[in-house]
């Protein structure tokens, strides 16, 4: 699979990703030494960054940061590669000035430890090749202030048991909205929903598949679900009740987008 952000910092790089879900700072949060993860928030003390693909959402901290980057690299122990879903210029001018390939615009939330990565600085592209891409789609559905989660049947392919939204495959080049209204009406009867929002697709991991989601929202006209056999049971709950849930992976992630897309249209 491949993943297509901005460039950052020229070059190519292969390695083995480590990957955190909260911002980093370099200063402080990395042994400038050793290359060593000091930061216990991210989940990864003591892992070590050399010669890995380095991945988080974003950087923060002191300016500091770009040569304590600098600094590693020079040293050995610096990341081969680093990847970003928005960079920040702290980072970004560490990687120029260290010569760290980096390509930001990527949603790091469908990358795992222990993937095989490869960046491409120039082209600003992250390639996955032992994953394989599967585009889908999520219907948030809303009435009410509430919306609609269904548990998943256990004769479905994928996440028996969890809690979902409406969602389903995207076939070949067919429009993602076609494939969501027709999705409602199989999976809810549901007639006579408004499209609200939509918005970027959303990278979900179940093992060497990532789930390219697209996420919508849409506007029901009444509660009366009468589910088909993908679904065993429904419930309308207010969005920040998600949590309480065990849900197909980044399903919080899903919701939150639409709903404020849906307050921005």
């Amino acid at each position: 699979m491949k993943l297509r952000g901005r460039g950052i910092a020229s070059g190519f790089a292969e390695g083995i990703a480590f990957v955190i879900r909260v911002p980093f700072s370099f200063v402080g949060g990395a042994d400038p030494a050793t290359g060593t993860v000091l930061d216990a928030a991210t989940g990864g003390a003591n892992e070590r960054l050399d010669g890995r693909i380095f991945a988080f959402p974003h950087g923060k901290g002191s300016t500091v940061g770009s040569y304590v980057i600098y600094g590693l690299a020079k040293r050995g122990v610096g990341p081969a590669g680093i990847v970003n879903s928005a960079a920040e210029g702290i980072v970004a001018v560490g990687a120029i000035l260290a010569g760290i390939p980096m390509v930001d615009h990527i949603d790091v939330g469908g990358l795992e430890n222990g993937d095989t990565v490869r960046i491409d600085g120039d082209r600003g592209t992250v390639e996955l090749p032992g994953v394989r891409a599967r585009p889908v789609v999520s219907v948030v559905l809303r009435n009410g202030g509430r919306i609609l989660l269904v548990r998943r049947s256990p004769s479905v392919g994928t996440f028996r048991g969890r809690w979902s939204v409406i969602s389903g495959s995207i076939e070949g080049r067919e429009d993602p909205k076609s494939r969501a209204i027709r999705e409602v009406r199989e999976e809810t009867g549901l007639r006579g929903i408004r499209f609200r929002a939509n918005a970027a697709p959303i990278h979900a991991r179940d093992g060497a598949t990532m789930f390219v989601v697209h996420p919508f929202l849409f506007d029901a006209p009444s509660r009366r679900v009468r589910l088909d056999w993908e679904n065993v049971e429904h419930r309308w709950i207010r969005p920040e009740e998600i949590g309480r849930y065990e849900t197909v992976p980044r399903l919080p992630d899903v919701v939150a987008a639409v709903l404020r897309m849906g307050r921005e249209s």
